[in-house]
């Protein structure tokens, strides 16, 4: 079986072209993820397809990646609208950075765009490959009416419903498939010499000659060939698969790909898994791709017998099916497999670095409809992030409660939904609470006896104790300069440890930090003294002085890491600068080309704000990585408010 992926922006066809080229030459058969993911096999030309149709939402992107690592060759998917080329630049960037050989294909080329040179240029500005076109279009008047492959140099004319027709060049079109031909052959000189000989004695190379070297340069991913047509039309879809076909690596390939990116010996590397979900009364299903032979159900595959073998399309198990060389299949039962992974017998090695996803942008509390929920919630959550790797779950650091990391609001929507659908727990949703801190902003003294009888032994203790701001960063600091044995050295530990535990809540309900104490005086009883009764008046000592500090909040700030387009990194200034954000600066990613790193310190409060911020400036192509940096003063009005919701029964911090 040869596989492939389909991938690019929502509204650009993709699923169109899918259905399109596994209806060639039959009935294609049809599965689907929950997580977006469809794959179709069919029959063409007497082999066996898979085509992974990747969801085009721009938070399901880990799920295009891992459908790359399981595929020898891929088609981008585009507009014929050049203002939207951008939308393609999250695709191209992880195409190049998994190496999988590529054919861009510019659908929907009916509909009224732009000139074809204008979106091939605007996607240029973000690839690295040269985007090298096989075909450009026949127009008639506004429409365009067929293509002319500039290798053959032959022409077609496309019929609705029927296979294209061929036809000789049409006059308006000679020019520029003489043009586009010599710009074709130009770039293929410089992958063969014989070529560059034939163009500079001006001999006319042989096509299937041509033919074999676009072959060569696509396996060997140098370049990406750009086709086109219009799926929804039936337009272009037979000359695509023939170029998969002739052009796209065998699945050997792949196989020394994988093993060199992860650093495992390619004779031993019998497979790798790209995706799993859960179903209902089912459990975890892995979807894994055969690299090697000899699979089937029982025998060792990363280091436990694989469970049972299932047919994509019906689901349905059979112990005696044995997939071949290249072939996708799912098994269930397989737990022990992590997702994606590449497989030897007996042992499980990482997936390349590319396949890491982006750092989840939108923060979430899941709260559950019910108590029985809540104790099903915390192992649920941990089952789903093993088959979603765009998901983080964490603890609220304040109460416990459980708090999901997503790549949006639309990855959010999907979790919800699969918590109720698969695993009947009911959950709704909050904004987390940022983490608030307090410091003072004066030093004080504070002369504390705890005193009290209760029969038999008292409790005695009597300290003075001077607290002062510390330098941001330093956190709390403890010193005593007590002289003449005035508080027993055995009981200074507890005086700390009392001033520890006034840090745990200040004045306005949080914690404290940043201060120095010292203890400089005090008196002890022979025998009413304690641990105890010096550790109390120690942290009654301490709350007191910290209510005689003037208390004042503190925010926390994050260094944020924000990848966009460079076409964005403009307006990307006004944007942090409305959330009280400071600019760091920006330059150039130099791993993707035509995107930048842009840098600054925002906020906790804004940190939602800039994510909404973000998607929308940049279609939802940006996003943003984030480690926590300092904390700062907050004053005003914004920090009133802040104390006033903290009092506020329910409000956590």
């Amino acid at each position: 079986m040869r596989c492939f992926t389909v991938l690019g922006p929502s509204q650009t066809g993709k699923s169109t072209v899918v259905e399109r080229l596994g209806s060639l030459e039959g009935a294609p058969r049809k599965s689907s993820s929950p997580y977006g993911l469809n794959l179709t096999e069919f029959t063409f030309g007497n082999e066996a397809w898979c085509a992974l149709d990747a969801p085009g939402s721009s938070e399901a992107l880990v799920h295009a990646q891992h459908a790359l690592l399981a595929s020898d060759a891929c088609i981008l998917c585009v507009s014929s609208a050049p203002e939207e080329a951008v939308l393609a630049a999250p695709y191209l960037r992880v195409i190049e950075a998994s190496e999988t050989p590529c054919i861009l294909f510019v659908n929907r080329m009916d509909e009224p765009g732009g000139r074809l040179r204008d979106v091939i240029a605007a996607l240029q500005d973000y690839a690295n490959h040269t985007l090298l076109l096989r075909q450009i279009p026949i127009r008639e008047g506004d429409r365009i009416i067929g293509s002319c492959d500039l290798i053959s140099e032959r022409a077609w004319r496309y019929r609705e419903g029927q296979t294209s027709a061929l036809i000789a060049i049409p006059e308006s079109a000679a020019e520029r498939e003489h043009e586009a031909r010599s710009e074709l052959l130009e770039h293929l000189s410089e992958f063969d010499d014989r070529l560059l000989e034939e163009l500079i004695e001006d001999r006319e190379p042989p096509s299937n000659a041509l033919y074999a070297i676009s072959s060569r340069v696509l396996r060997e991913n140098r370049i990406i060939p750009v086709l086109i047509g219009a799926a929804s039309h039936g337009n272009g879809m037979m000359r695509l698969m023939k170029a998969l076909r002739h052009e796209a690596p065998p699945v050997g390939v792949l196989r020394q790909r994988l093993a060199r990116a992860g650093n495992v010996d390619e004779n031993k590397l019998t497979a790798m898994s790209f995706h799993a979900y859960h179903r209902q009364n089912v459990g975890k299903t892995v979807l894994v791709r055969a690299l090697g032979e000899g699979l089937r159900q029982g025998v060792s595959l990363g280091g436990s017998s694989l469970g049972a073998v299932q047919h994509l399309a019906n689901g349905k198990s059979n112990s005696a099916v044995v997939p071949a060389l290249g072939d996708v299949f799912a098994t269930v039962k397989s737990d022990h497999l992590p997702v994606p992974s590449l497989l030897t017998s007996d042992a499980v090695a990482a997936p390349p670095e590319w396949t890491e996803p982006t750092t989840p942008m939108l923060e979430r509390i899941l709260v559950p409809g019910s108590e029985r929920d809540e104790n099903k919630l915390s192992e649920t959550l941990a089952k789903l992030s093993e088959t979603d790797r765009g998901l983080t779950v964490l603890q609220e650091e304040s109460t416990g409660a459980h708090l999901v990391c997503v790549q949006g609001p639309v990855h959010l929507r999907d979790l919800c939904r699969t918590l109720s659908d698969v695993f009947h727990i009911d959950v709704t949703d909050r904004t987390p609470s940022p983490i608030y801190r307090e410091t003072i902003a004066k030093p004080s003294e504070v002369h504390y006896r705890h005193r009290k009888q209760t029969g038999g032994a008292g409790q005695f203790a009597d300290v003075k104790l001077s607290i002062r701001p510390n330098e941001r960063g330093r956190g709390f600091t403890f010193s005593e300069t007590v002289k003449g044995g005035a508080v027993p050295r055995n009981y200074i530990p507890a005086v700390e440890a009392g001033a520890r535990e006034a840090m745990e809540k200040g004045p306005l309900g949080f914690k404290v930090i940043d201060v120095g104490v010292t203890l400089y005086d005090g008196q002890h009883h022979a025998v009413d003294s304690s641990e105890h009764a010096f550790r109390t008046a120690s942290k009654m000592g301490v709350r007191q002085a910290l209510s005689q500090g003037a208390a004042v909040l503190m925010q926390p700030v994050f260094r944020s890491e924000i990848h966009i387009p460079s076409i964005y990194s403009g307006s990307l200034v006004q944007s942090v600068s409305a959330l009280k954000g400071q600019v760091l600066g920006f330059e150039r990613d130099e791993t993707a080309k035509g995107w930048d790193i842009f840098r600054a310190l925002i906020p906790g409060g804004a940190l939602d704000d800039l994510a909404r911020a973000l998607r929308s400036a940049t279609q939802g192509i940006g996003y943003f990585s984030k480690t926590f940096d300092h904390f700062e003063e907050l004053y005003g009005k914004e920090a009133d408010a802040i104390v006033r919701a903290h009092e506020e029964p329910g409000v956590a911090h």
